[in-house]
């Protein structure tokens, strides 16, 4: 019972970071460590338990989905798909004992893109328009991420977009949040097709998370963003930080 309470507040906490500005992951997947699942697993079950609330914001930009880079949005999810798929068959053939020390470095990476995501995407903003094959080979990688890890991967997203002169983050952002959604699902079948989702400890993180959306959307519209991207830095800071000692002390 103890374990079923912890994995629902942090679907809670995970779905309200979701909301709000990112980063649930680095909630729902050492929760998911603490209570015994492994490592490649946890990362798995993840993804799935936090999956509802993306969708349920792609259908709220829907509207706002358009082409990035004078490339049409369906070659842009196909090419999304296929790295999800890449990426999540990887991490199904990554030992636990491999990922385990690969995840802090996934972490930090994540962390970095959180702390300097923003200002980097405004910075980059480019009108060079790269070529059609730079662009799917950027996004490909992109999508790989997503299905492997996917930590802080929409804000990839737009910081590359920015660079290949796709345009402001307002427009891209919609676009953005559906890719994104598209590699989380593909990652998700796969996950559950080969048997990698741990239910027990899915379920009440689901409904956790579902709830935290709802709530976190509502928040969102009180708290200041300065605060909201404190607490989500802090939170990814002292993760990363965890599990930096506990995979190398």
């Amino acid at each position: 019972m103890d374990d079923i309470m912890l994995l629902f507040l942090a679907g809670l906490l995970a779905g309200s970071m979701n909301a709000l500005a990112g980063g649930g992951s680095f909630v729902s997947l050492p929760a998911l460590i603490s209570v015994g699942v492994p490592s490649v697993a946890a990362n798995a079950t993840s993804t799935l338990a936090l999956f509802p609330g993306g969708m349920a914001s792609s259908w709220v930009y829907r509207d706002g989905v358009r082409s990035v880079c004078g490339v049409n949005v369906m070659p842009i999810a196909i090419v999304t798909v296929t790295g999800g798929v890449a990426g999540s068959i990887l991490l199904l053939l990554t030992p636990s004992r491999i990922f385990d020390g690969i995840l802090p470095w996934l972490l930090l990476v994540a962390t970095l893109m959180l702390a300097a995501g923003p200002r980097l995407s405004a910075q980059l903003q480019t009108q060079a328009r790269p070529s059609v094959l730079a662009f799917a080979t950027v996004q490909f990688f992109l999508g790989l991420y997503g299905g492997y890890f996917g930590g802080a991967v929409g804000l990839m997203m737009l910081a590359a977009w920015s660079a290949l002169g796709g345009g402001d983050i307002k427009s891209l952002n919609p676009t953005r949040m559906v890719m994104v959604t598209a590699a989380n699902a593909v990652a998700v079948v796969v996950f559950v097709l080969a048997g990698a989702i741990v239910w027990q400890e899915c379920i009440p993180m689901t409904i956790g998370a579902v709830i935290g959306g709802w709530i976190g959307a509502h928040i969102g519209r009180r708290l200041p963003s300065s605060v909201v991207r404190l607490l989500t830095l802090a939170v990814a800071f002292l993760t990363t930080a965890v599990f930096f000692s506990r995979a190398y002390l």
